[in-house]
């Protein structure tokens, strides 16, 4: 008898879990994503072609689609609103996600009641907690509102069931990973199952024009957990950041497809919930009546959003071979080369043998080049124990020359310093136009910067003078 000749259909395939990138024969790493064990064999589909149908409504020419379906509705959170882009669309899936314990829930559930009226009920399914405990959270944020409906669920049917019942214009869904659908197989948080109920909750907030709001676990990697497809499906990506020892949160706009992503969100959050920071710059500064040496101010831009932060550093006598080298909110690696531009371009040499630590105010992370200038003045003021001048800010990236760049924003940076009271500021050349009264110096490499520390007060380490004897 003939063997039976394998055909196209029979052949298997293989497809990433993580991304969707389909192959003929199986690898070990995804050339698409990069992903590791992520190919797995599914069965080739057969090929279909797919014929003609009705149109369900006719093609217009663009200038004549109305565009007021998709106005914004404001959530009643001005600083959500402005990661957003004014707000939410009717349709539109946003997807938020952060680290556990950051205060998603504790966020949303404050949008879920200001955002919630007569004309626009709000729906807040939680996958998580029971209702009990999502009310107590309720009463202590004082998020209680008649039109907000609260349903403890993980079944995507009834999940789906109780949309029809309520009929909201939000939907609130924490957590995506936590639904399941009984029609597809694998436990809850599964890529098959988050990309069904994905898929279902998408699907039902086009067609009733509901905006949908989804949090989403990350990755110990701090990345969104489950498959890349739903990064992909959703219109708005949001990151929840923040240290959960500091009191500082940030809304991060990834990806938006009603505004742009360089907006960042500022909130506060406190025993008695969540608050957004119209001036968040009070949370990076220390006010005194006499500067210290060792500090240093700089202004930093988070998006678009310039935020006024303090750098602090701290110079002793090392007792081991090995000087410490600590950072907090800076990069180490970035604090690294400024120490060495110091001691070869600025020619302090106490720093060699000391221990260095360094850090931000507030919990803010300080990671453009630009606080690159604060960060060495702070770093030499506590070198030579001598205090910097009173009201001024440093803004302007280090070459490994000891040259001051030029860095993008400078206009937007002194503005907001001059808005918050600061008189004098470092700056690369050539800043542009300056506030009316502030007194900008222009420095071109960090022998002019540190011009501005008073040699009269230098006290060299008593190591280095030993040394020079």
């Amino acid at each position: 008898m003939a063997a039976r000749t394998k055909t196209s259909k029979d052949r298997p395939s293989y497809r990433c879990t993580e991304c969707g990138w389909q192959t003929a024969k199986w690898l070990g790493r995804c050339p698409e994503c990069q992903a590791w064990g992520t190919i797995e064999e599914y069965g080739a589909p057969a090929v279909r072609t797919t014929a003609p149908g009705r149109v369900t409504t006719s093609a217009l020419p663009i200038g004549q689609v109305d565009g007021r379906q998709a106005t914004a509705r404001s959530t009643g959170v001005p600083e959500l609103d402005r990661v957003l882009g004014g707000g939410l669309v009717p349709g539109a899936v946003v997807l938020v996600a952060g680290e556990p314990g950051v205060g998603k829930s504790t966020l949303l559930l404050d949008v879920a009641a200001k955002s919630a009226s007569e004309e626009h009920r709000t729906l807040y399914v939680t996958g998580e907690e029971s209702a009990s405990q999502v009310r107590l959270r309720a009463d202590r944020i004082h998020a209680i509102d008649d039109h907000l409906y609260l349903a403890a669920e993980t079944d995507l049917s009834a999940v789906l069931g109780h949309l029809d019942a309520v009929k909201p214009s939000l939907l609130i869904m924490d957590s995506v990973q936590t639904v399941a659908s009984p029609e597809i197989d694998g436990a809850p948080g599964g890529m098959a199952q988050v990309r069904e109920v994905a898929g279902a909750l998408i699907r039902a907030s086009k067609e009733r024009g509901m905006s949908t709001l989804l949090v989403g676990h990350v990755t110990k990697d701090g990345a969104i957990a489950g498959p890349r497809l739903l990064e992909h499906l959703v219109d708005v990506v949001l990151h929840f950041e923040g240290d959960r020892h500091a009191r500082l949160r940030l809304v991060r706009g990834v990806k938006n497809r009603y505004g742009t992503t360089d907006e960042v969100g500022c909130f506060e959050l406190h025993d008695e919930g969540i608050t957004g920071l119209a001036d968040p710059s009070g949370l990076f500064l220390t006010r005194r009546a006499e500067p210290v040496p060792g500090t240093c101010l700089t202004v930093t831009l988070e998006g678009r959003r310039p935020l006024v932060a303090e750098v602090q550093a701290l110079t002793v006598d090392s007792q081991i071979p090995s000087p410490r080298r600590t950072t907090s909110g800076l990069e180490t690696s970035r604090v690294s080369m400024m120490l060495a531009v110091l001691e070869q371009r600025g020619r302090i040499s106490a720093l060699g043998k000391r221990d260095i630590y360094s850090a931000t105010v507030g919990g803010v992370k300080l990671s453009e080049p630009a606080a690159d200038l604060a960060v060495a003045l702070a770093l030499a003021s506590a070198a030579i124990d001598t205090p910097l001048p009173k009201n001024l800010v440093a803004i302007g990236e280090v070459g490994l020359a000891g040259e001051v760049r030029r860095v993008t924003g400078v206009q937007r940076r002194l503005a907001e310093a001059h808005r918050l009271g600061f008189t004098h500021a470092l700056v690369p050349s050539d800043p542009g136009k300056v506030p009316a009264g502030m007194k900008v110096l222009e420095v071109a490499d960090m022998g002019d910067a540190l011009r501005v520390l008073p040699r009269s007060r230098r006290r060299e380490a008593p190591r280095d003078e030993e040394d020079r004897r």
